[in-house]
């Protein structure tokens, strides 16, 4: 096993969740420290605060990864009598970096999101508001015959062909190539300045936009000849479609009041405020970790039946009563199921990798309510 440094470690995080895929103004990325360390524990975390800190201390992490940026809105000084302030001192005394992941972690494939809806028992999980999406590109590539598959695998190899849920997808058909080498070419085939005839295939695959570089580098490696004829087309078809909230369906109808204490149950919560009916029949739903008021017409369109999101105001509860749209507010505390689901994926991803770290959910509730 290899000791990564932080670089390392967030760099792969990233390939999970960018910070392309994060709202406008987000505060992310490293808030505290440096990554140009070695890095041997995580500490994973929805909040960071002093009890957080301290515990980090406890486990010799060198490196907090969090939900909620510690520093979101600017810091025009770093008093060390004050709250913030202290709390930066202790993690530069310790050492200790903190790195932010918010909303690209709530929009990543398998995130919060993704989480909270797997925790909900949902099907058929659909996008509940895209964001962000990209291109697909076409490559079409000219190859002799005994080179095809090299080229092929290299491009499925590069990240090419995949379409849904399937790999290594092209399609090839044979023709004749003419050429004719310069005097100060060095071909593969042929002779300079003689029309060469030879037999080639044609070989197309989509991929998209975001590894046209990755792509075309397998293409240039892989491919024998000095100069490879080559066509690339930019599609009308998007792909990678990214975004916040899930919505998907029950395997079977429930009334609210019963899905409300499944919430509990699933969640971990004390308690939940319902909006709506208690007899009203729920089976699909929609799911968006955190403060969730600015999607309620969002989840009507979406024809959620229930909307489970936290913050609720008073004023936007009576909006979504108005529109029949049901909501479970569990509050925003839920958004601590990424503790282990972050601690999980980069557990495996380090192990897969051979990169000696570890990463440990935080045992503490940074939950500020208390029910009595």
């Amino acid at each position: 096993m290899k000791q990564p440094n932080g670089q390392q470690i967030i760099s792969l995080f990233e390939q999970w969740a960018p910070k392309s895929l994060a709202v406008e103004g987000d505060s992310i990325g490293l808030q505290v420290g440096t990554l140009n360390k070695p890095v041997s524990k995580v500490l994973v975390t929805l909040d960071v605060n002093p009890q957080v800190v301290q515990e980090a201390v406890e486990l010799a992490c060198e490196l907090i990864i969090a939900h909620h940026p510690p520093i979101y809105r600017g810091m025009k000084n770093m008093r060390t009598d004050l709250p913030q302030g202290r709390l930066v001192e202790q993690l530069i005394k310790h050492d200790i970096a903190v790195y932010a992941a918010h909303t690209n972690l709530d929009i990543a494939t398998g995130g919060v999101n993704d989480l909270l809806a797997d925790a909900l028992h949902l099907k058929n999980i659909e996008i509940m508001e895209q964001t962000s999406a990209e291109r697909l590109m076409k490559l079409a590539v000219f190859t002799p015959k005994e080179s095809t598959e090299q080229v092929r695998e290299a491009l499925a190899n590069a990240g090419a062909g995949q379409i849904g849920d399937y790999t290594n997808c092209s399609f090839t058909s044979p023709g004749e190539g003419r050429f004719k080498p310069s005097a100060s070419a060095d071909p593969y085939i042929g002779k300079a300045n003689e029309l060469a005839v030879v037999e080639e295939d044609k070989v197309e695959v989509v991929f998209p936009i975001s590894i046209k570089n990755r792509v075309l580098k397998a293409l240039l490696t892989s491919h024998p000849y000095e100069e490879p004829a080559y066509d690339l087309l930019l599609m009308d078809v998007e792909v990678n479609e990214k975004g916040l909230g899930r919505i998907g369906t029950l395997p079977n109808p429930v009334t609210l009041s019963e899905y409300a204490q499944t919430v509990k149950q699933q969640l971990q919560v004390p308690f939940v405020r319902v909006v709506g009916p208690l007899d009203k029949t729920i089976q699909k739903v929609a799911v968006l970790g955190g403060d969730g008021n600015k999607y309620i017409q969002t989840a009507k369109r979406a024809g959620a039946d229930v909307f489970v999101t936290g913050d609720l105001y008073f004023h936007v509860a009576q909006d979504a009563e108005a529109i029949d749209l049901a909501v479970i507010d569990p509050g925003h505390h839920i958004e601590s199921i990424m503790k282990t689901g972050v601690a999980d994926y980069m557990n495996t991803a380090c192990n897969e990798k051979k990169l000696a770290c570890s990463f440990i959910p935080s045992k503490l509730s940074t939950e500020p309510f208390q029910l009595i």
